[in-house]
């Protein structure tokens, strides 16, 4: 009978055991999504400065590919929008999107215009508008068709590598603040650190997810659909190297790979997420319709509707369900307006 009685402790003792951590959890979201990613980040946007300065036109299928490499990479990342993405506004100074006031083109526009001087050094490019900078001022000066036709080509090659050049430094910079500083920040926390204790960092990851999946359904998916009334097939993302379908694909292929890290201990709701994730994706390929433009006619606009809607069903079951189960709980976030 004592020995029935040590091994039932035992067999209890290893199945509580095995129950990951608040710690546990952190240290296998940052070592296998956060650190893998933003290091192949910082690695494609390298290779796009050698394409730009290959070959810099905009009509060079090695760069377009160089471009939509490296801009996946930031994709798979996009909803990591803290830390070193959040310093010195990094992340704005890579994806400045939504452009509500198209700043983007009219800016590009006045440098090509004026053949501003300051695409020669790096530093001074580092300070100019955000809206400037980064992939979609990229994708917009090699893909839209007015630039295309404007000023000088040779400046226009320089404005090229100076996108790239800059894309690069502040791609290594996260990279760098992760692996040097804050992954241990996250992992080892501390009364006197940025977060007291794992809950509070797993807090944080558990913000990147909810608000991910809420960008990619109120901007990547909501704002080209707008109204019924007034659909705008051209707010879409990275319409017009048609992209859009192709980069909600990317974010929610990461999203659901970090749902599945913040599920581990919790099997049923991991097989109900990842089905979920699953269907989502499925509707969006089957929608065959790679930048949106199916917004403005009715049947293929409910079929756009449907992914969405899917999208928040996967939300409000994180947040629902996954967030009390972890302890944890999301408040307001920048698309809240807070």
């Amino acid at each position: 009978m004592k020995k029935l009685m040590l091994f039932f402790i035992y067999m209890i003792g290893s199945a509580i055991s095995v129950v990951p951590t608040d710690q546990a959890i952190v240290e296998d979201v940052v070592e296998a999504h956060i650190l893998p990613r933003f290091k192949a980040l910082a690695v494609v946007s390298e290779k796009l400065v050698y394409a730009a300065e290959d070959d810099c036109s905009a009509k060079s299928l090695t760069l377009r590919n160089a471009l939509r490499n490296a801009f996946d990479a930031w994709i798979s990342v996009s909803h990591l929008r803290f830390g070193p993405t959040e310093k010195e506004n990094r992340g704005f100074a890579l994806a400045f999107w939504p452009d509500i006031r198209g700043s983007a083109p009219r800016n590009l526009a006045r440098l090509i215009t004026n053949q501003d001087t300051v695409v020669f050094s790096p530093i001074e490019f580092s300070k100019i508008s955000v809206a400037t900078r980064g992939f979609y001022a990229m994708e917009f000066l090699i893909y839209d068709q007015k630039l295309n036709k404007l000023g000088s080509s040779d400046y226009k090659c320089q404005l090229v590598q100076a996108l790239a050049g800059d894309i690069f430094e502040t791609s290594t910079k996260i990279s760098d603040d992760w692996h040097n500083n804050y992954a241990k920040l996250l992992l080892e926390p501390s009364a006197s650190s940025t977060y007291y204790s794992s809950n509070e960092a797993l807090r944080e990851v558990f913000k990147s997810i909810v608000g991910g999946l809420q960008f990619t359904s109120q901007a990547r998916l909501g704002l080209p659909l707008g109204t019924f009334e007034r659909p705008r097939p051209k707010k879409a993302e990275s319409w017009r190297s048609n992209g859009s379908a192709h980069n909600v694909k990317l974010s929610l292929t990461s999203l659901h790979d970090l749902a599945m890290r913040l599920t581990l201990q919790y099997p049923g709701l991991k097989k109900r997420l990842g089905d979920s994730f699953d269907r989502s994706l499925i509707l969006l390929e089957n929608l065959k319709d790679p930048n949106f433009s199916g917004v403005s006619e009715p049947q293929s606009r409910l079929k756009i509707e449907v992914v969405q809607q899917s999208i928040d069903d996967i939300s409000a079951t994180i947040k629902n369900e996954l967030g009390p189960k972890l302890g944890v709980f999301v408040g307001f976030n920048a698309l809240d307006g807070d």
